[in-house]
């Protein structure tokens, strides 16, 4: 139990420049404390005490603004950052060293039986915002950009970004573990086509003038 909880916090150390102390760590980061009250939750349910478990869950949530399912499994070195309105399903698989951001949610897409919310890979990182929803695999090393959809499986070391999500690449590029700002943005990169075609276009048009002008001299 001491070796989990120490590597919880030098987990918020590895992953958070603000993070300061030990001290502080444990007072004031939701995420932590969410990630703990899980652990209990999850306990018990393990040992089919559900409704206690749920109870846990649920005051968590209500203390954190985060709702994590005792149902779920979670990795090694887990970290959520910020944390407000992360949402983490009941059949949901998630590896080690992975870290979120506010507002992930981790769910099913309807009332399906069975596994129904997807398996998170190792050192996976899913932006502010972003939603992956339905019981399919995102491979290791992923990248989920802010506000993404995502909902189909993502091979590994990939970059998702986009409503609904798409994998893109970089120029190669490996995008780092903590650079999330830091994506390529679908709608500027359309916006550069639609710019390229509309230049193409005007030359086609000049040259076309130009040849009607030599026609009617």
């Amino acid at each position: 139990m001491f070796k989990t909880l120490k590597s919880d916090i030098q987990t918020v150390f590895d992953n958070d420049p603000a993070a300061r102390s030990v001290f502080e760590i444990m007072l004031t980061y939701s995420g932590l404390h969410a990630l703990w009250a899980y652990r209990i939750a999850h306990w018990f349910y393990k040992r089919k005490w559900f409704t206690i478990a749920r109870m846990i869950s649920q005051i968590s949530r209500w203390m954190t603004g985060i709702e994590i399912h005792p149902g779920a499994t979670i990795g090694e070195r887990f970290f959520i950052d910020h944390g407000m309105g992360v949402v983490i399903g009941e059949t949901c698989i998630i590896g080690n060293d992975v870290v979120i951001y506010q507002g992930v949610t981790l769910g099913g897409t309807g009332k399906e039986k069975g596994k129904r919310h997807p398996t998170i890979g190792n050192n996976v990182v899913i932006s502010s915002g972003a939603k992956v929803l339905g019981s399919f695999h995102v491979g290791d090393y992923v990248r989920i950009g802010a506000n993404a959809v995502v909902l189909r499986e993502v091979c590994s070391h990939s970059t998702v970004v986009g409503i609904p999500g798409k994998v893109v690449k970089r120029n190669g590029v490996r995008v780092g573990k903590l650079d999330h700002g830091n994506l390529p943005d679908p709608v500027i990169d359309i916006c550069d086509k639609l710019q390229a075609r509309i230049d193409e276009l005007e030359t086609k048009i000049k040259d076309h003038e130009a040849d009607l002008e030599q026609i009617n001299k």
